[in-house]
């Protein structure tokens, strides 16, 4: 019998989402193994963009800058997402060797994904991958984005375990939404995924279901330590954009 590849698990709780991406971001790019982040709850509301996003094209620029909600540009690619303690973090990094049924290209990244998560949503809902978002029926729950390398990707999702309402506010909606969308206002489009689970239970479920897949090793975020060699030099491309930036997009 083929012994599984091996996947290091980490769990957090309530770290920053900045700080959590620059570990993502060493992970993949300097690290040999292959990884699980669970991250419950990020303390202070954040918007997370894209790496490609435009900021005023995706947020209310002057209610950001007048309420001071920090926006971040992150390392891999998708869509604007606010999130804060209601919002539980899953990250997969992989090898390309260890998953060789898996093409490193977004859609069969998400395919693969998805049939781990209907795993841990297994009677609970009416979960399915529709475009590039988890739902329920057709109401989004779980954001994802992709960053490949060359020999290793990562797949990250923010789950909407719960929201607040006028967080959403500071989000517009963007111009090219996904068809299911169907142009409806942000709380028409998303669902939480407390009316269908606890927070417990959804990564108990998440680390049984990858247990299926790889042999877990649970790592204490103290002992992750620096991957790569002394000499390797690496530059974090997640950031805090500043006011003069939000302000420069807003001008256009």
């Amino acid at each position: 019998m083929t012994a599984l590849p091996l996947m290091n698990l980490i769990k957090l709780r309530g770290v920053p989402i900045l700080q959590q991406l620059h570990l993502e971001e060493r992970l993949l790019r300097t690290s040999p193994h292959n990884w699980c982040i669970i991250n419950d709850g990020t303390i202070l509301p954040s918007i997370v963009m894209g790496i490609s996003g435009k900021p005023a094209e995706l947020v209310e620029i002057n209610s950001v800058l007048r309420d001071k909600v920090p926006v971040i540009r992150r390392f891999s690619g998708g869509g604007t997402v606010i999130v804060d303690t209601g919002t539980i973090f899953v990250t997969f990094i992989c090898n390309k060797d260890d998953v060789p049924e898996v093409q490193p290209y977004p859609r069969p990244i998400m395919s693969w994904s998805s049939l781990l998560y209907s795993k841990v949503f297994q009677g609970v809902g009416d979960f399915v991958l529709r475009e590039n978002d988890y739902v329920f029926g057709n109401r989004k729950f779980g954001g994802n984005a992709q960053s490949i390398t060359k020999n290793r990707w990562i797949h990250h999702t923010s789950f909407l375990w719960d929201y607040d309402i006028k967080n959403m506010a500071y989000l517009k909606i963007p111009k090219r939404a996904p068809e299911y969308r169907l142009a409806r206002n942000h709380l028409d489009f998303i669902c939480c995924m407390k009316e269908y689970m606890s927070r417990t239970n959804f990564i108990t479920r998440t680390v049984h279901a990858l247990e299926g897949e790889f042999s877990i090793e649970t790592i204490d975020m103290e002992a992750v330590g620096v991957e790569s060699a002394p000499h390797t030099k690496f530059v974090h491309s997640s950031k805090l954009l500043t006011e003069w930036e939000l302000e420069e997009a807003e001008l256009g």
